[in-house]
């Protein structure tokens, strides 16, 4: 089962217990399923009955409690736990990260995209500023990986930055009051301003140097963001994903593909909950307009990565087996959530680094 499956079982959960007269709320478009946080336990967590508990008029521990038993009704799905404040942490049967793993090759870059905010306009509006325009680019191509529809205008469309950084044109030099109250309210991008030119850095570093601090902290423009060492946390993303395309070279050349299976080792456990996380840190990111959820997560991604990568490829004459086959499928689904990622920044993820 997948996250995405997952979500829709835990509202379906919720549409059975309004149906059967045990809760008395309005069923939510969606649930978000996460890797559980400290204190939880089993494969994913949901904080619905926290969401509900509201609305209910009953303690969020008491609406998980209703929950619980129309989750455990359901194929695939071995043990529900409420924890803490009324979390509800499920237990899958154990090919939970192989098909975690079979989704993300299946969707490729896509993995994390989804309609939720379908029907929805959402209107951006840049002033003259360098920040603020990758920034109103970026946050447009968050909004429409969930399913918006994004309508920008910036105040010096076309300036020097525009080649450089690869910006779209968007809806080009566009005045706020354009859009008209008709049309819902315009959403200003407003980070704090690049004290200093990011140009000289080219596309990919002054992007990132941008978009990694969040929206609110001053960004340090400097040649840090193109060192080629760990120290650099663009470096390692791009790394990593170089990497996982070495992996699928040298396995071709060796005669065996990736495959989803089994990843029993420890270390796989942090990278497989990071790919699980993705899609939720996609939505939060659009939701709240911060490229910098997106940024920070790629890294947590990349620093899953390189544990994994010595059991990847047969050693001497070891032949390769189900579990080198499912270790690179891991490989391969994590540089396909770090080449989205950085697609989603407008950043380059090179096969060769």
């Amino acid at each position: 089962m997948t996250p995405v499956e997952l979500s829709r079982t835990v509202l379906h959960a919720v549409r059975c217990a309004v149906d059967e007269g045990e809760l008395a709320v309005a069923v939510p478009e969606r649930v978000v399923v996460a890797p559980p946080g400290p204190g939880g336990c089993g494969d994913y967590a949901t904080n619905v009955a926290l969401q509900l508990a509201r609305s209910a008029g009953r303690p969020a521990p008491r609406v998980a409690e209703i929950l619980r038993p129309h989750l455990l009704r359901t194929d695939g799905i071995t043990d529900v736990v409420v924890t803490g404040p009324g979390f509800l942490n499920i237990s899958l049967r154990g090919s939970a990260p192989v098909a975690l793993v079979g989704e993300i090759l299946r969707r490729g870059a896509r993995y994390g995209h989804t309609d939720a905010l379908a029907g929805q306009v959402v209107r951006l509006h840049a002033g003259r500023e360098v920040r603020a325009h990758v920034h109103l680019d970026v946050v447009g191509r968050l909004l429409r990986s969930q399913g918006a529809v994004v309508r920008a205008g910036r105040e010096g469309a076309g300036a020097e930055w525009d080649g450089v950084l690869g910006l779209a044109d968007g809806d080009g030099e566009v005045p706020e009051e354009r859009y008209g109250t008709g049309d819902g309210p315009v959403t200003r991008v407003r980070p704090v301003p690049a004290p200093a030119d990011p140009l000289p850095l080219g596309r990919d570093a002054a992007r990132w140097a941008l978009l990694h601090p969040a929206p609110h902290d001053r960004p340090r423009i400097g040649d840090e963001h193109l060192a080629q060492r760990e120290s650099n946390p663009l470096f390692r993303v791009r790394y990593a994903h170089a990497r996982t395309r070495a992996l699928l070279r040298n396995a071709a050349g060796l005669g065996f593909a990736p495959e989803p299976g089994p990843v029993p080792e420890a270390a796989a456990r942090p990278l497989l909950q990071a790919l699980a996380d993705h899609p939720r840190v996609l939505a939060a990111a659009a939701a709240r307009h911060a490229p910098d959820r997106l940024a920070r997560h790629l890294v947590t991604v990349a620093d899953a990565v390189p544990p994994l990568l010595p059991a990847v490829l047969p050693l001497g004459e070891e032949k390769p087996s189900a579990a080198h086959r499912a270790r690179l499928a891991l490989a391969e689904a994590a540089g396909s959530v770090l080449a989205g990622g950085l697609s989603l920044l407008g950043i380059d993820a090179p096969d060769h680094l």
